[in-house]
């Protein structure tokens, strides 16, 4: 799913030679790119919020609790500023600070892995027949959160432009979709196995045991340098290091995310509205099965969000008045997104065109 959205995310930036920001501005009217834009920064704060904590609590591990939180989240925001400057000495620049922020992380969670020795027998069976018990589907869900984040859809679309490709060649953009699926295909695959790396750690040291209820990512490092020791390189100062580098590449993602967003939400052009797939990605349109397989990931991550949200809702929140909010704010999402995809010229659009009034899908100014 992962895959498939950086995917289309990249065709639409090299076939049209603009961002996904830029032509969700373009294409709608006023009022809802303005919403979008908003939806779009809310999310960007909610993922980057955990990003910053999580640099900051490394700094304090790193430190030995010499430094609060408080003094790692200002650290974390000021250094996140002083990478991206790096951008103006060309995106080269920048890309390289990511890949060795991606190869600490990678070598830090590969070597606990190594430590912890896991039985390969049990990670081939859990990896080719995997099993979800009702304790765990909040957890599995968060991991598809995790994986498919909004600002990174933005931001692909937008990296992409750092290659000079011109649209109007089809062969061109053909080649460089295609080593751009060769790139996405390894940067996830990279990825999946740093999750795998973390999630066999955790599971072959506290699986059933009663930690495993207050382990966080404050405490986790002390927890595993109890479990396995200190070694050669305590496994505690791995695990900071890791989670330091983890931290800072997906704070300075946001951050660069956000540029984009908001330098075309902020600008006062005009939307000129086309309603067309066609006159925005020309040949390079997608076929009808590649679609469907588009709309389904969409829907299933509306769904797990859903879920997400209403158990949180359920466990944390009471009162009346707050619930009636949540319920309309819930009923004007939905409405919102009903109007995006009627927007749209698809199999699902002309579908929900059977339902919604023409004036719902008015697409002037």
């Amino acid at each position: 799913m992962g895959l498939l959205i950086q995917l289309l995310s990249a065709r639409i930036g090299v076939a049209t030679g603009r961002h996904l920001a830029e032509l969700c501005r373009e294409e709608y009217p006023y009022w809802a790119g303005i919403v979008l834009w908003f939806m779009a920064e809310v999310a960007l704060i909610g993922a980057d919020i955990q990003e910053v904590i999580g640099s900051a609590i490394a700094i304090q591990i790193l430190s030995r609790g010499l430094l609060p939180l408080w003094v790692g989240v200002l650290i974390t925001a000021s250094d996140c500023f002083m990478f991206l400057l790096l951008e103006n000495y060309g995106v080269r620049k920048l890309e390289a600070v990511f890949a060795v922020l991606i190869s600490t992380m990678a070598l830090s969670f590969a070597w606990m892995f190594a430590d912890a020795k896991p039985s390969s027998k049990e990670l081939l069976i859990g990896l080719l027949v995997p099993k979800l018990s009702s304790r765990t589907i909040r957890q599995a869900v968060g991991v598809v959160g995790c994986v498919i984040m909004p600002h990174n859809v933005f931001l692909h679309s937008a990296l992409v432009q750092s290659r000079t490709i011109d649209p109007n060649k089809k062969g061109q953009v053909q080649e460089a979709l295609n080593y751009y699926t060769i790139e996405s295909s390894a940067a996830l695959l990279v990825s999946f196995m740093i999750n795998l790396f973390v999630t066999t750690v955790f599971a072959k040291g506290f699986y059933g045991s009663k930690q495993a209820d207050s382990i966080g990512l404050v405490n986790a490092g002390q927890y595993l340098e109890e479990k396995y020791g200190g070694g050669l390189f305590p496994i505690l100062y791995i695990w900071g290091i890791g989670l330091l580098a983890a931290g800072q590449s997906s704070t300075i993602t946001g951050t660069y995310a956000g540029q984009f967003i908001m330098g075309v939400y902020t600008d006062t052009f005009c939307s000129h509205p086309t309603s067309q797939v066609e006159q925005v990605m020309g040949v390079f349109k997608i076929g009808p099965t590649l679609e469907r397989a588009a709309w389904t990931v969409a829907a299933l991550v509306i769904v797990i969000n859903g879920y997400l949200l209403l158990h949180f809702f359920l466990s944390e929140v009471d009162g009346l008045l707050f619930g009636f909010l949540v319920s309309a704010g819930t009923a004007a999402y939905v409405a919102f997104i009903v109007y995006l995809i009627s927007h749209s010229n698809s199999e699902l659009s002309n579908w929900l065109g059977q339902f919604v009034p023409k004036s719902f899908n008015y697409s002037g100014n």
